[in-house]
């Protein structure tokens, strides 16, 4: 999906099998962020990124929203793990990442394999990606800061 491309509503169950929806944030601008797997040293360091500076975001209207193909209960442990005030979608059938084009053929050591690329879509209050951020330009460390440093 690209800027200008409206958002599904039903984004999927979180880490209590809860369903979320982007209605549920009206008001809100959206930090849709998909990640390739909990409690790994990037997706860590992104998630306490977002946890680090969630005061700020929120003062900035945003909501974090993390997705990634690990199961309700893993993301249960990791957002207990490291104190994430924010929803993880368990998206362990692919549905989300798949609609969002970010499940994509990957590469390491020569092995070909599926798997999420890194990115986030910034989404207006209505649904609409306002921006995004692709796997070549996220820092996992300050992605955050990237967020807050938006004009």
């Amino acid at each position: 999906m690209n800027v200008g491309d409206r958002v599904p509503d039903l984004l999927g169950k979180d880490q209590d099998g809860k369903e979320i929806r982007l209605s549920d944030y009206q008001g809100k601008k959206i930090v849709l962020y998909f990640y390739p797997k909990d409690n790994t040293s990037g997706c860590t360091a992104e998630a306490c990124s977002m946890r680090d500076n969630i005061e700020d975001l929120g003062k900035e209207g945003y909501q974090v929203i993390g997705v990634s193909p690990d199961s309700e209960k893993s993301h249960r442990n990791f957002i207990e793990k490291h104190s994430l005030p924010f929803p993880l979608i368990a998206d362990t059938d692919r549905r989300l990442a798949e609609q969002m084009g970010v499940w994509v053929e990957k590469s390491m050591y020569g092995r070909k394999y599926m798997g999420i690329a890194r990115t986030t879509f910034i989404v207006s209050p209505d649904g609409i990606i306002q921006r995004v951020f692709t796997p070549k330009e996220i820092k996992a460390k300050t992605h955050a800061d990237q967020i807050l440093a938006m004009p």
